[in-house]
């Protein structure tokens, strides 16, 4: 297997993970009315729990990293954070739907950023792959309609912004795949770095549109069952959707990773279909079959013309 294949593979297993996390937080959200940031602050926090339990049992030397990595770390940790509170923003102003199809728009900012950062390939291929996985996700999200699109400025510059923070999450984990630092590693300080902004956030009262205080972080009170789903949303899909991606970016472009992961959204909907029993759509079927059009041509580009050495070596333990 080549090492561009299973990037590919890694990749795409990892989206498939990924796409839970959907399922499980619109339980959350919708069984016990969970805050999204804290929800967000949990999650972080029982992933950074897992991953140092797991360590310390089996793997103690995972636990530390060069300290001229620490700085690097906590600034991956708090483009995660933005990320997560500006798409809980852009859900609360836009809509789901128009959400996701501005958050999805981070493959072209990330396939033109790591041209100029990384020196990736910036061809045909790729931006017939950028359209296709865009238009994909429009109509599985559902942004077709023109009501969807009824929404403020204010919505649609946050929804970019959160586009904006989505590449830069990409680059930057590109980026630590270039430091050699052990994926897993860094997916446990970036969460830990991350749960430690997303507190702030929550304690800080007023700045999320519609909500004068801030939250309890004890929301959950005694709802076992809601505690036990949330650690499984960590522990689960989130550990492994995180972390095989940041895996597959020691092994394939930025850019690629991140336009496999347009896959997620058709992913979530066949998920909500099959546990959540929501229909799924035409709409959604046709734009499933655009982002897999725009993978499948991704992969045949790829295939035929390399990318740099540097591109498919994977990392090595830091």
């Amino acid at each position: 297997m080549s090492k561009l294949t299973k990037g590919y593979l890694i990749a795409l297993v990892g989206t498939a993970f990924w796409s839970a996390t959907g399922v499980f937080i619109r339980y959350l959200t919708e069984t016990y009315h969970l805050p999204p940031l804290v929800l967000a602050f949990w999650r972080d926090g029982f992933v950074c729990l897992a991953l140092t339990a797991v360590f310390a049992l089996v793997a103690p030397s995972r636990l530390r990293v060069g300290r001229r990595h620490l700085w690097f770390l906590f600034g991956y940790g708090f483009v995660l954070s933005i990320f997560n509170s500006l798409w809980t923003v852009s859900v609360a102003l836009n809509g789901a739907a128009v959400a996701t199809v501005l958050a999805y728009g981070s493959p072209a900012i990330t396939t033109i950023a790591a041209w100029r950062l990384f020196g990736e390939r910036l061809d045909a291929i790729k931006v017939v792959a950028v359209v296709l996985g865009i238009a994909g996700c429009v109509f599985v999200s559902g942004a077709y309609t023109s009501s969807a699109w009824q929404v403020n400025p204010w919505g649609i510059t946050t929804g970019l912004l959160s586009a904006v923070a989505y590449a830069g999450y990409s680059l930057m984990g590109k980026a630590a795949a270039h430091r050699h630092i052990y994926p897993w590693t860094s997916l446990l300080y970036t969460f830990a770095f991350g749960a430690m902004f997303l507190l702030a956030y929550n304690v800080v009262p007023g700045w999320l549109p519609g909500r004068p205080e801030p939250p309890s972080l004890m929301w959950l009170g005694s709802a076992w069952v809601g505690w036990g789903v949330l650690v499984a949303l960590a522990v689960g899909p989130t550990i492994a959707g995180y972390g095989l991606y940041a895996v597959s970016l020691t092994y394939l472009p930025a850019s690629v990773a991140n336009l496999i992961a347009t896959l997620e959204p058709s992913m979530t909907a066949v998920l909500a279909y099959l546990f959540l029993h929501e229909t799924f759509t035409t709409p959604q079927l046709i734009g499933s079959g655009l982002i897999i059009i725009g993978v499948m041509v991704l992969r045949i580009g790829e295939g035929r013309a390399p990318s740099p050495a540097s591109d498919l070596q994977p990392a090595a333990p830091a």
